[in-house]
């Protein structure tokens, strides 16, 4: 009979390390897990301060031409104004190199904020009197 408690003791006890395996490595998954999507919540803007953030090529500001209209381009920058309009709101977006105007569908960013953006590079021609005025800017998509 000790025989038999013997072997139901030791399967007991590897089933408590199996379970305890488990719930850790579950725990260490979903930590993971959180840390990843919390990089990626917005699906373009993340607050993070490195130069490559999520994988992705951050373009500098003034190497933006109008020639990469409609290319879709990462940028990081600091929020220096805010302008809501009807539908959407308008940023402008700050960098060591230049600034540029994002718009997007995002209303909880703050003036100061440190954001990159993924987005279309749109340039919208304006000509006046005789000359070129227009600019680009990005399209949160």
């Amino acid at each position: 009979m000790s025989n038999s408690n013997l072997s139901h003791v030791q399967i007991w006890g590897a089933m408590e390390q199996v379970h305890f395996f488990y719930r850790s490595f579950s725990v260490f998954r979903r930590t993971l897990a959180l840390f990843f999507l919390s990089g990626l919540a917005g699906c373009g803007n993340v607050n993070i301060s490195s130069m490559n953030a999520i994988g992705a090529n951050i373009t500098p500001i003034r190497q933006l031409t109008p020639q990469q209209n409609n290319t879709t381009v990462y940028i990081q920058g600091k929020i220096e104004k805010h302008i809501p309009l009807l539908n959407k709101h308008a940023y402008q977006l700050k960098d060591s190199t230049g600034s540029i105007v994002v718009l997007t569908n995002q209303t909880d960013l703050r003036v100061g904020s440190q954001v990159v953006f993924k987005g279309q590079l749109r340039y919208k021609s304006i000509p006046l009197a005789g000359q070129e005025q227009g600019g680009i800017y990005l399209e949160e998509k």
